[in-house]
């Protein structure tokens, strides 16, 4: 049998004991990449938490708009002066607001009623006509007036601010379109008294019309021809 030498038992020696010591070492490092697996995993699902909650606070953020706190009255003129009659901020989820929806006061005033509008409706530019769309192809619009003896030549009295009308002169040749989609401006009782849109009783037999001033002799030449009567125009009869 062949026999160690001295220098192979000290050499065998030597690789046992390191043998032994990476044995120990070997806990302590399957216990570190523990550690840190589980701190990675740790700062993911926190990271996915806060994320989240941010999609959550977003979702629900908040904005300002505007909401009728009355009726408002077809035709009604909305002005700084009375907007807060008609108009209330509130606080609402920001994915339920949509895009057209009044926000601020600069986008009110000047804005007339396309139709009633309920209270507590989300107000929305689609709701409502702009000035300056009234008086679109005028080159300098003016406000004339005329008054009809009886209601029954206005549409039984009941015309209001935002109407629009066909005017007629009643003649003994017969009876003449005067002029065609005339916008009311406002109106006022046999008194003179003004004629809010919210009143639905008084009878109007004052009336002011949007003219443009090259139109006003005209206008005012052909009525006196004849007896005045005013056709109001429906809705989508124009």
């Amino acid at each position: 049998m062949n026999r160690e030498t001295g220098c192979q038992q000290r050499k065998r020696g030597i690789m046992k004991e390191k043998g032994k010591r990476e044995e120990r070492k070997s806990p302590s490092k399957t216990g570190l990449r523990s550690a840190v697996a589980a701190l990675i995993a740790s700062v993911a699902i926190f990271a996915a938490m806060l994320q989240t909650e941010k999609n959550i606070l977003t979702r629900y953020e908040k904005e300002s708009i505007y909401v009728a706190v009355k009726e408002i009255p077809k035709g009604q003129l909305i002005s700084p002066e009375n907007y807060q009659q008609y108009f209330q901020q509130r606080q609402l989820d920001k994915t339920c607001i949509p895009q057209t929806a009044l926000r601020s006061p600069e986008q009110i005033a000047g804005l007339r009623a396309i139709y009633d509008i309920e209270p507590g409706v989300l107000l929305t530019s689609g709701m409502f006509q702009e000035q300056s769309e009234i008086l679109t192809g005028m080159d300098r619009p003016v406000i004339a007036g005329f008054k009809a003896d009886d209601i029954c030549q206005v549409a039984g009295g009941v015309l209001r601010a935002g109407d629009r009308v066909n005017i007629y002169s009643v003649r003994e040749e017969g009876t003449v379109l005067v002029w065609a989609d005339v916008y009311v401006q406002q109106v006022f009782d046999a008194a003179g008294a003004m004629i809010g849109n919210e009143d639905g009783v008084s009878s109007a037999q004052r009336i002011n019309v949007y003219l443009d001033e090259a139109e006003v002799e005209t206008f005012y030449s052909e009525l006196a021809r004849g007896s005045l009567q005013v056709v109001k125009l429906v809705d989508g009869q124009r």
